[in-house]
């Protein structure tokens, strides 16, 4: 396995680092998404990396959930811009 694990949120949103930081810090629902996505994203890069054995519907399920997460992290990222 790679030291790096794609599609992690600060290479997701590179622009908004300090957005993404901040809202860590001070939005408890945005921290649990950001730390589900985390987990969620590490799962599928041992399952593609065949590090760990999955059926291809328990890999589909976790990258529609990533999707999902990523869509609601999306959207709060979207909202800090337009306050």
């Amino acid at each position: 396995m790679s030291a790096h694990t794609p599609n992690e949120l600060a290479d997701i949103f590179a622009g908004d680092t300090a957005a993404l930081h901040q809202l860590k810090l001070t939005n408890a629902h945005f921290a649990r998404l950001a730390e589900r996505h985390h987990v969620v994203n590490r799962e599928i890069h041992r399952i593609e990396s065949e590090v760990e054995a999955a059926s291809d519907e328990r890999l589909e399920g976790l990258k529609r959930e990533r999707l999902n997460l990523l869509d609601e992290i999306a959207a709060m990222l979207e909202q800090v811009h337009a306050e």
